[in-house]
């Protein structure tokens, strides 16, 4: 009885075949080709108008003092008075000049600012790239109404691979337990198709971006 050799066996012969076989990659500089055309804009300018394009809301600042300028009258014209910063370098630059803040998480649960650093920028799309490897950790990006992240020109990049790229060469084999792209403030609409702000995180997303 001559056997029947079905579709499934055919297929994984195939693969067993391509396994044995050793082939060069035929594409082995493929993580370094670019995926899109250059843009035309430079990188902040990019990042500015796409971050703002999903909501998100953008300073940019010559030096700290205007920061701390933009800072305050936001502030003051938000009313925010319990704003949680949990991040050494972040601080420092608020401590110079004076500036209060949480340096803890006492009273959490009632927090209107969480004031943070991020990975990366990408420009791109108008990404934040965050991660749990600093004293930020998970709660202080997600957990307040209002998230603010303090940046620098030399932390954007292009694309997100540019982006993963920075973040391999700066942990290696210990990556962060979290790390996740932001793209403007939380928003769903699942329920009867209506846009909801805030349903799983801050119902508004700032970014200042200072040189450096």
């Amino acid at each position: 009885m001559r056997d029947i050799t079905t579709s499934k066996e055919k297929l994984l012969k195939k693969i067993r075949k391509a396994l044995l076989e050793k082939r060069d990659n035929p594409y082995p500089n493929l993580e370094d080709l670019p995926h899109y055309p250059p843009p035309d804009d430079i990188p902040e300018v990019l990042f500015a108008e796409e971050f703002t394009a999903a909501a998100g809301q953008f300073f940019f600042c010559e030096d700290e003092i205007q920061f701390i300028e933009n800072l305050l009258s936001l502030a003051e014209e938000r009313k925010w008075r319990k704003i949680y910063c949990w991040e050494p370098a972040l601080q420092e630059i608020l401590q110079k000049y004076d500036y209060p803040f949480f340096e803890t998480d006492k009273d959490f649960e009632q927090a209107e600012v969480g004031f943070t650093l991020c990975e990366t920028l990408i420009a791109r799309n108008g990404s934040i790239l965050l991660s749990n490897s600093n004293m930020a950790g998970r709660r202080l990006s997600i957990y307040p109404p209002v998230h603010i992240v303090l940046a620098y020109t030399s932390q954007i990049v292009l694309d997100l691979k540019d982006a993963f790229k920075i973040i391999k060469n700066k942990y290696g084999n210990q990556l962060p337990s979290m790390l996740t792209t932001v793209t403007g403030p939380s928003r769903t609409a699942d329920i009867e198709k209506t846009l909801v702000m805030g349903a799983h995180g801050p119902k508004e997303l700032f970014v200042f971006l200072l040189e450096g």
